[in-house]
Parts: C-alpha cells; sequence; structure tokens
C-alpha cells in the first residue's frame, strides 16, 4: 500500500525525469538540453551538448534559477568560462580563457570576483602572451583603481588604465550576458 507521501514522490519523480530538447544554436549548429524540472521548472543537474556529444555547458539549477558553477565550452570542445551563480546572480569568481580553433585553452583571460551580479573585488586579466595585462578594484561595481600594461609587461598610464578598465567592463558583461542568453534559450522541456 501507497501512503500519500508516496504518491506525492512518485508525482515528482515522474515530474522530474529527464527532459532533453534539441534547439538550433547557431548556423547549423543544434544543441540538446537535458535536465531535470519539478513543479515546471528546470531544478538540479543541467547540460547543453551538441548533437555529437560534446558538451557545451554544465550547472544546475534551484527552482528555475541558475545556482552553483556553470561551465561554459566552445564548439572546438575549449574551456571558455566558469560562472558562479547564487539564486540567478553571478557570486563568485568569473573566469575566463583563451582559446584556439582547435579546441585548447591557451591560457587565463580574466578572473572577475562578483558579489550580487556586480564586480566586487580585484579583477585580473592576462595578455594572450601569458602577461599580466590588468589589474582593477571595484567596490559593488564601482571602479576604485585601475593598473594596466601592455604586452611587454610595461605600465599603463593611469588614465589609459581607466579606460581600458571601462572597455572591459562592457565586452565582459556583454560576452557574460551572451552565455545567460545561451542557457536560457536551451532550458530543458519542463511541461
Amino acid at each position: 500500500m501507497v501512503g500519500a507521501a508516496g504518491k506525492l514522490a512518485g508525482r515528482v519523480l515522474t515530474a522530474s525525469l529527464l527532459a532533453a530538447t534539441t534547439i538550433p544554436a547557431s548556423g547549423a549548429e543544434r544543441l540538446v538540453a537535458v535536465g531535470t524540472c519539478r513543479e515546471g521548472a528546470p531544478n538540479g543537474a543541467y547540460e547543453l551538448r551538441m548533437p555529437d556529444g560534446r558538451l557545451r555547458v554544465a550547472g544546475a539549477f534551484a527552482q528555475g534559477k541558475k545556482t552553483g558553477t556553470f561551465v561554459f565550452w566552445t564548439a572546438g570542445g575549449a574551456r571558455i568560462a566558469v560562472v558562479p551563480y547564487d539564486d540567478d546572480s553571478r557570486m563568485g569568481t568569473v573566469a575566463r580563457w583563451y582559446t584556439k580553433r582547435s579546441g585548447h585553452e591557451l591560457g587565463h583571460r580574466l578572473e572577475a570576483p562578483f558579489r550580487d551580479n556586480v564586480l566586487h573585488g580585484i579583477e585580473r586579466s592576462w595578455h594572450a602572451n601569458g602577461a599580466e595585462r590588468s589589474e582593477m578594484h571595484y567596490e559593488h561595481g564601482a571602479l576604485v583603481s585601475a593598473r594596466a600594461w601592455n604586452e611587454s609587461g610595461w605600465p599603463l598610464p593611469e588614465p589609459q588604465a581607466q579606460r581600458l578598465a571601462k572597455q572591459d567592463a562592457a565586452v565582459d558583461e556583454r560576452f557574460l550576458a551572451e552565455l545567460d542568453a545561451l542557457v536560457r534559450e536551451h532550458l530543458p522541456r519542463c511541461e
């Protein structure tokens, strides 16, 4: 005999069965979203894969909101970004890498600390050759100080470093918005 708790658990289990969707990404590329659902919203482990099985995104949802660490790979298989979330907000250190088309990581590009979806702390970036590029200090999204270097390691004047910080913040925000859109446009079907 199955009690009320057993019936509820059965319904939750049925609602949480893996849901896979195949959705066009860009051009001819089609992506397959795999995840679990609870009460009509993504909940639990989430993966976005290419038809050949290569992983593009791995993360998790809690009641429809991104939670924990999401890892992003290029179509060629190179890790391109790691973004930590808490309740759908960036919370923790976002990391980016330079990559080659062949699917290889070339080195660190960015480490940017976030709190409540805004930059907060010391952000560091590197040139493609591995040399330090910038060190920016943010407090609750506001730039406090900026230091930057050229590819040879020579320091840039502070006004130039401040301009670089502003440009980088805009470029990085667009990049992160694209990653968020990739996930948002490829959620598991929760019906």
